[in-house]
């Protein structure tokens, strides 16, 4: 719930618009998920570049076929979604981007992701691992990804073959991907609490 929705006594409204008394969490910057309109991830990640705002947009490569061509295309590996690093006191430099529909969250508050988990996210895909999109998949046997560049992620197996096949889901936007890594690089793992998983 924003903060011009909430009907405050004349003492509580001024300390909460007052700066020495806004919360840790409101002024500290955090990643969030940024719900765009569809087919809009682009130019909002271009826009919030031209701010200065810290941003994260996942692609993926996919080679499509048009008529008599094929053409290789770079899509966002979760629609709809671009990732924004700010705090909730200058959230209005994202939502006032053209095409930013809200920050994902519950009852109209923004959740903030883990950011740990983010910069796995950001630092592995950088390094050229073979991600696509997959359906978003929630249960099945858990297991924890002990090297490579997604280390730590925690997700579920699809199958096996010379290689595990996982989908990584994202909890918060209900995305998935899918990449592929060594059966050596994960093991199993009790449950656990996570909000980024993979699935068999």
């Amino acid at each position: 719930m924003g903060l011009s929705n909430v009907t405050l006594g004349t003492t509580e409204r001024q300390s909460e618009f007052d700066p020495l008394h806004l919360p840790v969490s409101f002024v500290e910057p955090h990643w969030y998920a940024a719900y765009t309109c569809a087919q809009h991830e682009k130019r909002v990640a271009a826009e919030l570049g031209a701010r200065d705002v810290d941003h994260f947009l996942p692609l993926y490569s996919s080679v499509r076929r048009w008529k008599d061509r094929r053409v290789r295309l770079t899509l966002p590996l979760f629609s709809g979604y671009v990732f924004v690093r700010v705090a909730l006191q200058d959230r209005l430099r994202v939502l006032q981007i053209p095409g930013v529909v809200r920050l994902v969250g519950v009852g109209g508050r923004p959740i903030a992701l883990p950011d740990e988990e983010v910069e796995i996210l950001r630092s592995g895909l950088a390094d050229q691992l073979h991600a696509e999109p997959h359906p978003f998949l929630s249960v099945g046997r858990r297991v924890r990804i002990v090297s490579g560049p997604l280390a730590g992620f925690e997700g579920i197996v699809r199958c096996k073959k010379n290689k595990f096949r996982l989908v990584v889901s994202v909890e918060l936007i209900h995305r998935a991907f899918a990449v592929d890594v060594e059966a050596a690089d994960v093991q199993p793992v009790q449950e656990s609490k996570t909000n980024l998983m993979f699935k068999a």
